[in-house]
């Protein structure tokens, strides 16, 4: 990062001068503001919020920026990362992006202001955020894998999960089954239907599902069930990439009095908490949230602490694969799409 001498060097001015723009105090002129701007923007100068006395000195803060909060799991992956900081004296800072690029980058440019210690982040792309690739500030990656090859991350084995609920629905005698998942260019969206096409693959079946490519929430899963169900022939199964889709996938069936399992069966990726679910239902591929928060955050405080593993270090935890009621046999004759009136 460059230091506020160095500002004051390009812009001309005296270090005080800048001081005074970045923190809009004191008497400065528009024209040497405008340099000190300018000076600014060219050394990607990021100031620091908490004052220079604080500029050798740890924070004891860490920086958590999620996807989206509102999910279950990424809550569940919170709890794990606050326990596990709070044990060491850390607290803890939590941004939500909303997958946003835009949103992401903001939240970080905020939280290096505040000098907090280390970054656990989970990107919103394929490739490590700007404003850390530029810094050399310690981060751990959650969840998505990034191209970069250099970078610590702890994940679930998406991979390996869609393989095997995609297998288990093949056993039932699937063969037409929809896969409804994220941007394509989220890894883990990409990953789970690179799962699911692999398991036919070595099932020696020649059918492939058909994706459809939205954002992991819940009114995807609204939107392509409903284009599922107009589909003919219709799929017999459909596999929702994470538990948001899930649940906007069964509102469209209700609503479309279709029956689970037995006009369609369905399939996810993560669980939802015991605590919110009284009589589990969804057949699906559970994540280790709570322990990807806890070592991800391990391994952030080993870095920082200078005791870390030598290598950047790739932790896939593995994923549990939970065989509920929504998933069956297909039915013989798929049914078509009844409407609320029809007799049963």
């Amino acid at each position: 990062m460059s230091a506020i001498h160095e500002v004051a060097k390009r812009a001309g001015v005296a270090p005080i001068t800048v001081s005074r723009v970045v923190n809009n105090s004191g008497y400065v002129s528009a024209e040497t503001r405008r340099r000190v701007e300018a000076a600014i923007r060219e050394l990607d100068y990021i100031p620091n919020a908490l004052g220079p006395s604080l500029r050798s000195k740890r924070t004891q803060t860490l920086a958590l920026v999620l996807s989206d909060i509102t999910n279950p799991f990424w809550t569940t992956v919170a709890r794990g990362v606050e326990d596990a900081a709070n044990r060491r004296g850390y607290h803890l800072i939590i941004g939500n992006t909303d997958e946003s690029p835009v949103k992401q980058d903001d939240y970080l440019i905020f939280m290096l202001k505040k000098q907090v210690d280390g970054f656990l982040v989970v990107p919103a792309g394929q490739h490590v955020p700007a404003p850390l690739q530029k810094r050399r500030v310690p981060f751990v990656t959650l969840d998505q894998k990034v191209i970069e090859d250099d970078v610590d991350s702890v994940r679930c084995d998406s991979l390996g999960g869609a393989l095997q609920l995609t297998e288990h629905l093949i056993r039932l005698g699937h063969r037409n089954i929809a896969i409804i998942t994220g941007k394509q260019d989220q890894w883990t969206a990409c990953v789970r239907v690179t799962g699911a096409f692999r398991a036919f693959e070595a099932a020696g079946l020649n059918e492939r599902p058909h994706v459809y490519w939205g954002e992991f929430l819940q009114e995807t899963g609204v939107r392509y069930a409903k284009q599922v169900l107009d589909t003919t022939p219709r799929p017999t199964a459909i596999f929702a990439t994470n538990n948001f889709i899930a649940i906007g996938v069964m509102r469209a069936l209700l609503e479309a009095n279709i029956r689970v399992p037995e006009d369609m069966s369905v399939v996810a990726f993560d669980d939802l908490p015991a605590a919110i679910t009284i009589d589990p239902f969804f057949t699906v591929a559970a994540q280790s949230a709570y322990e990807m928060g806890q070592q991800a955050t391990e391994l952030l405080l080993a870095r920082l602490e200078g005791v870390g593993p030598d290598g950047f270090q790739e932790i896939v935890l593995p994923v549990e694969i939970s065989v509920r009621r929504s998933s069956s046999r297909p039915p013989i004759y798929p049914s078509r799409r009844m409407k609320k009136s029809d007799p049963r």
